[in-house]
C-alpha cells in the first residue's frame, strides 16, 4: 500500500537548494523546522555507503538560525543553557543543551559566536525563536532576536577536505573542529564551520542570502566531479552507528541533559545564569539514560513511535527511540533510553516491535 502524499503548502517552506535537490533525484522528504529536508536519494543503504567513502552535499537549510544581537546577547544566551559560554571566542562553535526553568531539554543546537554581542543558535527541530524573544522581553534585555536569511549547506565525507580546498582554498581546510572562518560566495562574505551531523567529518557553509543558493551548489558539484560528489542528507544508519542524537526522537522535553548523556556540557559551577540552574544541580544523578543497543533478528520496519523495553520479568525497562539495520555491522543498531537497573553493558532486554518481541542487548559504546 503506498504511503500518503505530503501536500505542498506555504507553511512547509522550500529552501534555496530545493530545485537542485530535486534535479539530483531526491526520493523522500520530511519536515523539520517547517522546512523540507531530504531523507533519501538512492536508498538509505547506498547513501550511507557512499557517505563513508566519498563526499556529499546536504541541504540542511532546515537548521534555522536564531540570531541574538545586542549588549545583552551573552546574558540571554546563557539563560538558555547550562554550558558556560563566557569563554567562547569569536570564531568558535559550541554544542549546547538548551533547557527550560525545570532543567528539561528544549533543543540541542550549535551555538556560534560571531562577535562579543552577536550569536547564532543553529537549531534542531523545535521552535526556539519565540522562546528567546519571550525571555528577552520578560527580562527587559537590550537585544534583537530574529531569524536571519541563513541556510546551512553541509559538505560531509572523507573527501570533504579535498572538495572544500578546491573551492575555497587550503586555509579553510585548516579550520579546527567547531571553529569557523569567512569565505566569499558571489562577492559576499559568509561563514563556514568545520562541523556537521555525521561522523565522517566535513564542513557546514552558512549561506547568507537565498539568491546565492544554486550558484554555491553548482560550484561544489563542478569542482567535485572526479571525487564522486553526490547530493545526500543526514543518514539514519550512519547517525545511529555514531550515536548522534535527534531532538524530537531520542531527546524530548521530558528529559534533562544528564538523562540524554549531555552532562559533560553542563558547567553548573560557572553557568549560574541558566534559568534551569537551580533544578539541574539537584538532578545530576539520572534514573534513566541514553544507551546504544543491538537488536537481534532480521531488519526491523521503520519506527514511528517508541518501542517499549522490558526485563525478564516483563517489567518496564525503557524504550527504543531510533533503530535501523546496519549493513556494515549486520545487526539492527538502536538508540534507547534505559532505566538505571538495566543499563549495564551486556544486559539483555526484550523489545516489542510491530513484528513481535526481539532480544535487545545493551552495548558499552556506539559502533563508530
Amino acid at each position: 500500500m503506498p504511503l500518503p502524499y505530503l501536500t505542498p503548502s506555504i507553511r512547509v517552506r522550500r529552501t534555496p537548494f530545493s530545485r537542485r535537490v530535486e534535479e539530483a533525484g531526491v526520493r523522500a522528504y520530511s519536515v523539520y523546522n517547517h522546512m523540507l529536508i531530504p531523507q533519501s536519494f538512492r536508498s538509505p543503504e547506498e547513501d550511507c555507503a557512499h557517505l563513508k567513502q566519498a563526499v556529499q552535499v546536504w541541504d540542511v537549510s532546515c537548521e534555522r538560525q536564531v540570531e541574538i544581537k545586542g549588549p545583552d546577547a551573552l546574558e540571554l544566551m546563557q539563560m538558555t543553557t547550562p554550558r558556560n559560554l563566557s569563554g567562547m571566542a569569536d570564531d568558535q562553535c559550541y554544542y549546547v543543551p538548551m533547557v527550560d526553568a525545570q532543567g528539561q531539554m528544549l533543543n540541542d543546537p550549535v551555538a556560534i559566536r560571531l562577535a562579543e554581542d552577536r550569536y547564532w543558535l543553529s537549531l534542531a527541530d523545535s521552535d526556539m525563536l519565540y522562546y528567546c524573544k519571550g525571555l528577552a522581553i520578560g527580562r527587559g534585555l537590550n537585544v534583537e532576536v530574529f531569524e536571519p536569511d541563513i541556510s546551512p549547506l553541509a559538505v560531509q565525507g572523507p573527501k570533504a577536505d579535498e572538495l572544500i580546498g578546491r573551492v575555497f582554498g587550503p586555509e579553510i581546510v585548516a579550520t579546527r573542529f567547531f571553529r569557523h572562518k569567512t569565505i566569499n560566495v558571489q562577492g559576499k562574505d559568509m561563514i563556514i564551520a568545520r562541523s556537521g551531523w555525521s561522523h565522517q567529518g566535513g564542513f557546514e557553509i552558512y549561506l547568507d542570502g537565498s539568491e546565492h543558493g544554486e550558484s554555491l551548489w553548482d560550484s561544489l558539484f563542478e569542482a567535485g566531479r572526479d571525487l564522486d560528489v553526490r547530493a545526500g542528507c543526514p543518514n539514519l544508519i550512519e547517525r545511529i552507528e555514531a550515536g548522534l542524537l535527534s531532538y524530537g526522537s531520542d531527546i524530548s522535553i521530558d528529559d534533562t541533559p544528564f538523562q540524554v548523556g549531555l552532562g559533560k556540557y553542563c558547567d553548573l559551577d560557572a553557568a549560574t545564569g541558566c534559568i534551569g540552574h537551580a533544578v539541574l544541580t539537584t538532578r545530576q544523578d539520572p534514573d534513566r539514560q541514553i544507551r546504544p543497543m543491538a537488536v537481534d533478528g532480521l531488519a526491523v520496519p521503520p519506527i514511528n513511535a517508541y518501542w517499549p523495553l522490558t526485563d525478564s520479568k516483563g517489567k518496564a525497562a525503557g524504550h527504543i527511540s531510533s533503530i535501523t539495520w546496519s549493513p556494515d555491522f549486520q545487526t539492527n543498531v538502536a538508540i534507547a533510553m534505559v532505566h538505571r537497573n538495566h543499563w549495564t553493558p551486556g544486559s539483555t532486554l526484550q523489545v516489542e516491535t510491530p513484528e513481535g518481541a526481539r532480544e535487545a542487548h545493551v552495548r558499552e559504546t556506539f559502533w563508530i
